[in-house]
């Protein structure tokens, strides 16, 4: 049993191959029937010797079918060689093949001949007309295909040939022939000839010979032939005058508008509309807006082809007639719109065709521009924004792709009210279908400067970042997709926002999305878009710090970076940055870390270095960049000494010889047109860096303010509580200093009382340290040193008067009752001395303190004149310096000065205050307004001082009374010392 079951098995084996070999045998045996045999490979061989010329005459001659087609398909080529003998040789031999040949050859033929009359190969007319006698022979082919072929070879003909050949070859056989013996291939192929020849020809052989001709045509019984004379009849209409258009062609439109086939009455339709500007008004008025409304009431009930021509013509019309249509007719021809809009979405009843109301569609999204137009932009929002939605929300992708298509121009006559479409932008941004975003990002940049470009405060604007995300959105959805080409586009549209938006702005949201696709992304085109749109916001960025960040990311993620792949992409970059930025930026941030490369240990990027070198070195600017030249030669010849890849040692060859002839090879207005565009770029570099600046002050301007209004508030406090404390403090001052100089006073005078004789210049001696001792209590400053001088001068005057008395002779009397008489009265006078001398100094400590106050106020002064006049600071110096000096030479004044004291601390109060004021320089408004009161004060203060100078010089007097008086009391004391030793020696 189980060898049964094996033979079994065996057998079925063997029949399965069996009949796998008979269906090999099967599918072999048509691939051996179509081998060539010996005899066709002889006859499809060709004598190598041959040339161009005498092989395709060959070929022509003996050659099989295919051969013979190639050979005429080949035929624009061997015109270019050498046309003299191509036209002589070959085109007969075509002529001949041609005659009795099948269709293909027929098209070959047909598609040959029109190349060489499109590329303007043939300069020799003869050639032409050889040409044109081919194309004539076949015109009529019983092929419809074929036939179409030579004809619209015929027509490129016509528009090279001159005007005898046309009119002999072309219109004669027309006109002396009757329209209706023709075929209605051959009818329709001379109403497209009528059209294309009457712009050859003046207006007067238009309307005398070919106008009768086309108007038999426009009466043909054949509907295809009226539908067809009757879209020629506009060239026509172009080569007559208006007049003639009016009085012939006209009636004849209105007529085939009225055709019983809507194919006739559409083409009459679109003629008329397109010679709508040689059209008078009258006649729109009166022909054309009657017309229009009815085949727009007709078209509502006609089939989805006739909407579909209407439809495409609707912008063209309304525009037309704009300005002879009433608001009635105006808002109808709106409503008929409207309805074209949603054609095919609202069915009811028959399901119309799902293609016909679609193609409705998109062509009311291609004349959505000009119906924004008719129906005035500021009315948008009433009339045709719910249309406008719909269309951009369209459940078929082709209707949403052409409403994208035309969104930048419906942005652009908006103008301001562009937000209204705002929502409708971002539904197209977030569309799923890759078409409709390739369709927005073809004229994105009008769209984007439109949207953005309606005020500064953007940030503010709530829709600005709903924008941007859409935006991002769409680019993360276009590089998750294979299509790079896309993706390429949409960087580039990208980098307009670095002129429309904050670069602050792009640098948050922008800028790390496309260094990520910089770093990751595998496609080279991208890779490069990617880094120009880098570097175009790193332009474009007003911010230091954060150019300054973009740098170091570049340098450390790229030029550093680990992967050779990033050190590639740097040297992308730095070719994409040396067109962008300005040779003197580029060589400042990018030419040192891409030599730095030369020491890269793969191979690719020393071979990408070197290909870079002749780039770098013509961004350098002699002799300013001398040593970034000596560093790129060094790198130079490092890679000529040290390089072992041979790839790389034979690019640096190549790129020293380049080098070398760098500076040869240049056109000198090249180089200049170069050196104009580098320093163009380099004024907006320096320009935006002032912006910059610019903006930097005014936020530090608008910080120090609010700083200043907060310091002014707490200096105002300030100042209250510490003017009272200096009251307090220079009132305990004042009146502990002058007790301290009554007490030295009585000691002075109790020891020049009760000492000998030769206690007078000691006496004198204290006198001195008094008044050192009341020129040390004055205040510090300028008038201080002044006033010390003073007291100086004023102390060696009174040693020099005691030296003087001290040296005079002694004289004796008899009579010494009357010398101690005479003692104690200058006794007596000696006490008044003092207390004058008492007052004296305390009219000196007062006129201390005035003149410290006064030198005060003069400095106050002086700070609020150097607000306004910075510029004659030392000649205001010396002048308030003179004037203190001036105030400093009141040594005495009198005891009628006391009630003005009280004045004077109030001066000074105002003065301690208006110090503290003046120590910070941000209120310099405030102080200019308080100049013109100052000056009054000052005036006033000449004034008091004019009188001070007239108490000094009466102080002056009473002071030298007082000197006479000391010098006698002091002779006196002599007098009577001598006496009392000579009354004691008796």
């Amino acid at each position: 049993m189980f060898s049964s079951r094996m033979t079994g098995n065996q057998s079925s084996l063997v029949c399965a191959q069996l009949e796998e070999l008979q269906e090999l045998a099967f599918i072999e045996r048509p691939i051996r029937r179509s081998l060539k045999t010996a005899e066709e490979i002889d006859q499809l061989t060709v004598d190598e010797d041959l040339n161009d010329i005498e092989r395709a005459v060959y070929l022509l001659s003996v050659g099989q079918e295919v051969q013979r087609a190639s050979v005429i398909s080949n035929l624009p080529s061997l015109v270019r060689q050498n046309p003299a003998e191509t036209f002589r040789r070959v085109v007969p031999k075509v002529r001949e093949v041609l005659n009795g040949a099948g269709a293909e050859i027929q098209l070959v033929a047909a598609a040959s001949f029109l190349t060489i009359l499109q590329d303007d190969i043939i300069l020799i007319h003869t050639h032409t007309y050889s040409i044109l006698k081919i194309v004539l022979a076949h015109l009529n082919h019983r092929d419809a295909v074929v036939s179409s072929a030579w004809l619209e070879t015929l027509l490129s003909a016509i528009n090279t040939l001159p005007k005898e050949t046309i009119k002999q070859e072309v219109l004669n056989p027309l006109l002396h022939q009757s329209p209706l013996s023709h075929s209605l291939q051959a009818r329709l192929a001379n109403c497209h000839i009528l059209g294309n020849v009457s712009c050859k020809f003046d207006s007067h052989i238009v309307k005398k010979e070919l106008l009768p001709l086309a108007r038999s045509l426009c009466q043909d019984p054949e509907f295809e032939v009226r539908a067809c004379m009757c879209r020629q009849l506009e060239n026509i209409a172009r080569a007559t005058r208006v007049d003639d258009t009016r009085m012939e062609l006209l009636p004849e439109l209105v007529e085939l508008a009225g055709d019983e086939e809507s194919s006739v009455r559409l083409a009459a339709f679109d003629t008329i509309i397109n010679l709508m500007e040689l059209i008078d008004s009258d006649d729109r008025l009166h022909v054309v807006v009657p017309l229009v409304m009815s085949v727009c009431e007709v078209s509502s009930q006609a089939d989805e082809a006739v909407l579909a021509s209407l439809s495409f013509q609707f912008g063209k019309l309304c525009s037309g007639l704009a300005g002879s249509l009433s608001d009635e007719q105006k808002g109808r021809l709106l409503q008929r719109f409207k309805v074209l809009c949603v054609a095919g979405l609202q069915t009811e009843g028959n399901q119309p065709d799902v293609n016909e109301t679609t193609l409705i569609r998109c062509n009311c999204c291609y004349n959505l521009p000009t119906m924004v137009s008719f129906a005035d932009p500021a009315h948008f929002l009433s009339e045709l924004y719910p249309s406008f939605s719909s269309l951009c929300c369209d459940p078929e992708v082709s209707v949403r792709r052409s409403a994208a298509a035309s969104f930048h121009q419906v942005v652009k006559l908006l103008g301001s009210n562009v937000s209204l479409v705002h929502k409708e932008l971002l539904v197209l941004l977030q569309d799923d279908a890759l078409e409709v975003l390739d369709a927005l990002m073809n004229h994105l940049v009008e769209t984007l400067e439109a949207v953005l470009s309606r005020g500064e405060n953007l940030t503010l604007d709530n829709k600005v970042p709903e924008l941007l995300s859409a935006l991002l959105l769409a680019e993360q959805k276009v590089g998750c997709s294979l299509r790079w080409r896309l993706h390429e586009k949409l960087l580039q549209r990208y980098s307009c926002l670095a002129r429309l938006l904050p670069g602050e702005l792009l640098h948050q949201s922008f800028s790390p999305r496309i260094f990520i696709i910089l770093t990751t992304n595998k496609v080279l085109p991208v890779q490069k878009e990617a880094a120009r749109t880098f570097c175009t916001f790193l332009r474009y960025n007003r911010k230091q710090e954060q150019r300054q960040e973009m740098m170091e990311r570049l340098i450390q993620d790229l030029a550093q970076g680990r992967s050779y792949w990033n050190r590639l992409r740097f040297l992308d970059v730095c070719e994409t940055a040396n067109e962008i930025f300005s040779k003197k930026y580029f060589n400042k941030h990018f030419l040192i870390p891409a030599l730095e490369l030369v020491h890269d240990p793969v191979a690719n990027v020393r071979y990408k270095l070197c290909q870079l070198m002749p780039r770098l070195h013509s961004s350098l600017r002699l002799p300013a960049d001398k040593q970034l030249l000596q560093q790129l030669d060094f790198c130079v010849q490092k890679l000529l000494c040290t390089e072992k890849d041979k790839d790389v040692v034979a690019t640096i060859r190549k790129t020293v010889l380049e080098l070398d002839k760098l500076d040869l090879t240049e056109p000198f207005h090249k180089r200049h047109e170069k050196d104009l565009l580098d320093q163009k770029k380099e004024k907006e570099e320096t320009l935006l860096l002032e912006m910059e600046q610019l903006e930097r002050q005014q936020s530090e301007g608008k910080l120090n303010s609010e700083k200043h209004a907060e310091r002014k508030r707490r200096d105002s406090k300030a100042n209250l509580s510490a003017t009272k404390s200096m009251s307090v403090s220079s009132s305990g001052t004042v009146v502990s200093s002058s007790g301290k100089e009554m007490r030295r006073a009585k000691l002075s005078r109790s020891r020049s009382l009760s000492s000998q004789p030769t206690t007078s210049k000691p006496a004198n001696s204290d006198r001195t340290q008094k008044v050192k001792e009341l020129s040390s209590s004055s205040g510090p400053g300028k008038p201080s040193m002044s006033q010390g001088k003073d007291n100086s001068l004023r102390t060696a005057h009174f040693t020099m008067a005691t030296q003087s008395t001290s040296s005079m002779p002694v004289l004796i009397r008899s009579n010494t009752t009357s010398l101690l008489d005479r003692t104690s009265s200058a006794e007596h006078r000696s006490s008044s001395i003092d207390q004058r001398d008492h007052r004296t100094s305390t009219i000196d400590h007062r006129n201390n303190m005035m003149d410290q106050r006064t030198s005060n106020g003069d400095h106050r002064d002086h700070r609020a004149s150097t607000m306004d006049h910075r510029d004659h600071r030392s000649s205001t110096m010396d002048h308030r310096d003179h004037r203190s000096s001036t105030i400093d030479q009141r040594d005495h004044r009198a005891s009628t000065l006391d009630h003005r004291t009280s004045t004077m601390d109030q001066r000074d109060h105002r003065t301690s205050t208006l110090d503290h004021r003046t120590s910070t320089m941000d209120q310099r408004d405030h102080r200019t307004s308080t100049l013109d009161h100052r000056t009054s004060t000052m005036d006033q203060r000449d004034h008091r001082t004019s009188t001070l100078d007239q108490r000094s010089k009466s102080i002056d007097q009473r002071s030298s009374g007082v000197k006479d008086s000391q010098s006698r009391k002091l002779s006196i004391n002599r007098k009577s010392n001598s006496f009392s030793i000579q009354s004691g020696r008796e």
